[in-house]
């Protein structure tokens, strides 16, 4: 992978990072999920399609915190590659191959 994608992976997640340790976007996500539960279990007995999009809407909230947190396992990952290029670069100029 370039530099320029590693690169690019490790500023994303520490983007994703802070939008995770945001306590007001965390206590956004938890408001939400649980008035979407909330009015799921208030729902009429023969409204399926109510409960159907309530059950949805809140598993669209764990899936964006799941993709936060896969962002922040690449970044952590392309942060390694790239700490590992430096290594070998750094081994290559002391025994003068570059």
């Amino acid at each position: 992978m370039s530099d320029d994608k590693l690169l690019e992976q490790r500023n994303r997640a520490a983007r994703a990072e802070a939008l995770v340790n945001d306590e007001l976007l965390t206590e956004g996500f938890e408001n939400l999920e649980a008035a979407y539960i909330r009015a799921w279990k208030l729902t009429e007995p023969g409204d399926q399609l109510a409960r159907e999009k309530l059950y949805l809407a809140a598993n669209v909230i764990g899936k964006i915190k799941q993709h936060l947190q896969t962002v922040i396992v690449d970044g952590k990952l392309a942060d390694a590659e790239l700490k590992e290029l430096i290594d070998v670069q750094e081994r290559r100029k002391k025994f003068g191959l570059i």
